[in-house]
């Protein structure tokens, strides 16, 4: 049978003094080592962070230097400053406008041009026989259907009715309505022409406003004279003891002849039917003053809707 083994006998204590001073020797070796290492490590360290550092500021002064040349190539091609507005500008400035307004409005068509082309082809020239003899006045087409409205006085009493067309045929017409309250009455003829234009009617009007009438004043067929309105809701004394009332007032030249024409505004809109002229010398001579039925009155025996 064998004996367990035994343990060795500890060390002795110069023995372990020994190995303390071996290991602290070693120790004092080995510290030169490690220090140079971290040294080392730390220096590594540093430079990396330097040429970081580097990295960094090259490029913030490349980004500089590009916004620093940017900046004088912008400073030396932009446009000079405008000059500060003066008194001599704002005047130049007004007179110009002036003249371009002026010369717009000397291009421009008249406003007498304008209602005249606008309403001859609706313009109608009526010849009313009576037993003592034939009269004339105009009227105006208001309808597709070829209504024509005119003064009641002009076909009042007539045995026949002729109606002649801006493109020179004529046609008998036969009265379908008169209003002696109103003085206006409507026609249809036999035959239309073609093409047929209807005038448009227009809107109320107001004193100063420029208007135009158009009819055939002393057999001078499609005559136009201008004036503006004088005076709105006059009333005036007719013959057969009868009173008109709410009429236009206008100073545009209106003679026997003009009775039943349109009376226009500068667009060659219907505002009014002519139906007669102050008279205070007897003699059916203009004297200033002429009197249209508004055509809100007049369209209404034509059966426009009221306007």
């Amino acid at each position: 049978m064998t004996p367990p083994p035994q343990a060795a006998p500890p060390p002795s204590r110069p023995e372990r003094l020994r190995s303390r001073a071996a290991s602290a020797r070693a120790a004092a070796r080995r510290a030169p080592a490690r220090a140079v290492s971290t040294a080392r490590r730390t220096a590594t360290r540093s430079a990396g962070v330097v040429r970081g550092l580097s990295r960094r500021a090259l490029v913030a002064a490349v980004v500089a230097l590009v916004l620093l040349v940017a900046g004088g190539a912008w400073l030396a091609t932009r446009p000079p400053a405008p000059a500060p507005v003066t008194a001599a500008d704002v005047s130049a400035a007004i007179t110009a406008a002036q003249q371009a307004q002026a010369s717009a409005e000397a291009a421009a068509p008249p406003d007498a041009g304008v209602a005249w082309s606008t309403i001859q082809p609706s313009l109608v020239l009526i010849t009313a026989t009576r037993p003592e003899g034939r009269g004339t006045g105009a009227g105006v087409v208001v309808n597709a259907d070829g209504t024509i409205l005119t003064a009641a006085h002009v076909v009042e009493g007539a045995t026949s009715v002729r109606v002649a067309w801006v493109d020179g045929t004529t046609s008998a017409a036969r009265v379908t309505k008169a209003d002696t309250a109103t003085d206006t009455a409507t026609l249809l003829p036999a035959t239309l022409p073609q093409p047929l234009v209807p005038a448009t009617l227009g809107g109320g009007v107001r004193v100063g406003d420029p208007v135009f009438a158009v009819g055939h004043p002393l057999g001078l067929a499609d005559s136009l004279s201008a004036g503006v309105v004088s005076a709105l809701d006059r009333s005036v004394r007719v013959e057969g003891d009868r009173t008109l009332a709410h009429l236009i007032q206008t100073d545009a030249a209106v003679n026997p002849g003009n009775s039943g024409g349109p009376l226009l505004d500068r667009a060659g809109h219907v505002v009014g039917i002519v139906t007669g002229l102050a008279n205070p010398s007897g003699e059916g001579a203009f004297s200033g003053i002429g009197f249209a039925v508004p055509i809100a009155t007049a369209g209404g025996t034509a059966g426009s809707p009221p306007q």
